[in-house]
């Protein structure tokens, strides 16, 4: 990687701040929302499984639906579009998709490939196989959503657009405005557009307060 690329990815990280405000007059092609849910979907996932889905709300009727759900959060409104980021918890299903083709079999020096599938086939099969009631695929469908929302919003920046995370929503009225099938759960919208105020001030911890090194001391645990 080149020193350029370098200083270029560490400008997007300390230029992306969190905004309330957007210009409701700015548009974002239909082009510019795939590339960059595309960019998103480039995040790391669990097994390659791909734990999201993405809703992108660009109609202004759907607007206005979102903003009840939203609790009359005003940006999911006057956003060029605001993306819901659902989890998924029966992100096994997409197993077959992921390593379907090197499954399916093929010349010889394929077999290693097959192999490898299968024993991840084998794993997927029993992490999926707990109770419904378990915690393991909600939280494997929240974390790894996450990662895919911050990717969407560094690739944001870097596209010259402004976002805002928001975790303060209906998630069950969410849900029921928009059919959500019970395979997703909502994990946070994220409204991406220009700003047309600066984001407030955020102070982060020191680095030294947030660093452990090779574990906690026991005697102070």
């Amino acid at each position: 990687m080149s020193s350029t690329v370098q200083s270029d990815f560490l400008t997007v990280i300390h230029e992306r701040h969190s905004v309330r405000y957007f210009d409701p007059s700015h548009m974002i092609s239909e082009q510019e929302i795939k590339q960059l849910l595309e960019l998103a979907g480039s995040a790391p996932s669990s097994w390659n499984l791909q734990h999201w889905k993405f809703v992108a709300f660009t109609d202004m009727d759907a607007k206005h639906k979102l903003l009840h759900a939203a609790n009359g959060q005003r940006q999911v409104v006057d956003a060029s579009v605001t993306v819901a980021v659902l989890g998924d918890l029966e992100a096994n299903r997409n197993a077959a998709a992921v390593y379907g083709p090197v499954m399916e079999g093929g010349p010889e020096d394929a077999y290693a490939g097959y192999a490898s599938s299968r024993i991840l086939f084998d794993q997927i099969d029993k992490a999926y196989a707990v109770d419904a009631s378990s915690p393991y695929r909600r939280d494997e469908a929240i974390r790894n959503a996450s990662l895919a929302a911050m990717q969407l919003m560094l690739a944001a920046k870097a596209m010259g657009l402004d976002s805002g995370p928001m975790v303060g929503f209906d998630a069950d009225a969410f849900v029921k405005t928009f059919h959500v099938p019970p395979r997703y759960i909502p994990v946070l919208l994220v409204a991406i557009g220009k700003a047309v105020k600066p984001a407030r001030p955020t102070k982060r911890f020191p680095m030294e307060q947030t660093i452990v090194w090779n574990g906690f001391d026991p005697d102070n645990a």
